[in-house]
């Protein structure tokens, strides 16, 4: 036992990186502690845009939305950071995607099961949703309007308080049915849909 406790300890001098030259700087102080920066390096070390993920099950369809979250840091966004009439990648950095397991009724259409890039083209009125084929895409510079496998059209809805960080909701309405939800600044678009 005094042979383990002994090596632990060994153990414990060596992982903290003690050297002969130090030792005896270091046997003049009652604690032992490793240096903290208190600098904030969160522009350095964290994304501003961190990738994130949301999923759920409606009724037994498995529904799974990967995306980057940008903030709005005092920005204007859509019709500014994010023009109006122009393709969005719905997120940063690459496109966001959403795959599900089962088919869905959206707007009528089917959307088989798979997996589908997420584009979105806002407008003031009016924002233009589209499930695209190529689902590894980096943000629009490849999306091509004629991969779209369904497209539709929603009203935006106004949010009373900001939404900092784009946030990708999916929501049970009933049995076979739910909502993709999408928030960011002080917008809220959803886009329904059935499990088949």
């Amino acid at each position: 036992m005094k042979n383990f406790i002994m090596l632990l300890i060994s153990m414990v001098v060596i992982g903290c990186g003690n050297d002969p030259k130090q030792q005896e700087t270091q046997e003049t102080q009652e604690t032992h502690e490793h240096p903290v920066s208190n600098a904030d390096t969160s522009t350095a070390s964290k994304s501003l845009s961190p990738h994130t993920t949301t999923m759920a099950m409606i009724n037994d369809a498995h529904i799974h939305i990967d995306y980057s979250s940008p903030s709005v840091r005092d920005r204007v966004v859509f019709g500014g950071l994010v023009g109006y009439n122009t393709v969005w990648q719905a997120g940063a950095h690459k496109a966001t995607w959403i795959e599900t397991d089962k088919d869905l009724l959206i707007d009528g259409k089917t959307l088989s099961a798979g997996k589908y890039g997420f584009f979105v083209i806002p407008g003031k009125e009016e924002w233009k949703v589209m499930f695209n084929t190529r689902w590894d895409q980096h943000g629009k510079d490849d999306f091509n309007e004629a991969e779209n496998v369904l497209t539709l059209t929603v009203t935006p809805n106004e949010l009373e308080e900001i939404q900092e960080s784009l946030l990708y909701e999916i929501t049970e309405t009933g049995e076979k049915s739910g909502v993709l939800t999408l928030k960011w600044e002080r917008i809220k678009t959803e886009v329904p849909f059935e499990v088949l």
